[in-house]
């Protein structure tokens, strides 16, 4: 069992240093499961397909299971959670000894930008960069299984 603690921020784009913004990867995403015990996305990075399942969170603390599936499945798979597929394009940027991916989102998301870091233990010690405005770890609103169904 593989368990994922992550805390999520939003980003302040006139804060962000642009050299940040250099390298990034496109990422689609949808959801065939929403429910609020467990999730299960489909996404693509790149030309590479994936199939997660996550438990439902425990404050920052959740379960996941992750694996590649082929290109061509995951297409198809993603065409199932149509129109509700998120777009967006990951940077990954190391701070304070924390690798932090940043999600620009585009789309009819466009203009939101969140950060997450990932912890070894949910009391681990963060240092936030400057370009963070306000956690939103527990704020289902910001769940990007959540984030496919806003405003259609």
């Amino acid at each position: 069992m593989a368990l994922e603690i992550e805390r999520k921020f939003l980003v302040d784009a006139e804060k962000i240093p642009a050299q940040i913004l250099q390298h990034g990867e496109e990422i689609s995403q949808g959801y065939l499961c929403t429910e609020p015990a467990r999730t299960v996305r489909v996404r693509i990075k790149g030309q590479r397909g994936f199939i997660t399942i996550k438990s439902a969170n425990v404050g920052i603390v959740r379960q996941e299971f992750e694996y590649e599936i082929p290109i061509d499945d995951a297409r198809e798979l993603l065409k199932m959670c149509s129109p509700n597929v998120l777009e967006k394009v990951r940077y990954k940027v190391d701070c304070a000894g924390h690798t932090w991916e940043v999600d620009i989102f585009s789309g009819r998301l466009e203009g939101l930008i969140l950060a997450e870091v990932e912890l070894k233990s949910a009391e681990e010690f963060v240092e936030l960069p400057n370009w963070i405005e306000r956690e939103v770890s527990g704020d289902a609103r910001y769940f990007n299984s959540n984030l496919t169904i806003l405003n259609p």
